[in-house]
């Protein structure tokens, strides 16, 4: 069985996700199984992959979702890929829980 997305570490979790840089709406999706195998959270947002456009917007998105401040989120790795290893500070089962339960809740766009 696949590992799944969430990875808690000291003073949060640590999330790898696959981010839709210029999408129609900005969303966290739910898990995706990669071809590899591995499972990561899907998300999408309405920024341009461009200048950090996207990655300013999937901070604010997950912020949002986690109920956290934009200061809490941070990207640790992928900083110019799709895959993205994402720490958010704060307790990893809440956190985990929260991202959970978006499945395919919409989020607003980015701008807001």
């Amino acid at each position: 069985m696949a590992e799944g997305p969430f990875h808690a570490c000291a003073g949060g979790l640590k999330v790898t996700l696959r981010l839709q840089p210029g999408a129609s709406r900005a969303a966290v999706e739910g898990r995706q199984t990669l071809a590899d195998g591995r499972v990561v959270l899907k998300a999408r947002v309405t920024a341009p992959p461009e200048g950090g456009k996207a990655n300013a917007a999937l901070v604010k998105l997950l912020a949002k979702s986690c109920k956290v401040p934009k200061t809490a989120v941070e990207i640790v790795a992928g900083h110019s890929a799709r895959l993205k290893t994402v720490l958010i500070a704060g307790d990893p089962e809440v956190l985990k829980v929260r991202l959970t339960a978006l499945g395919s809740v919409r989020g607003g766009p980015e701008s807001r």
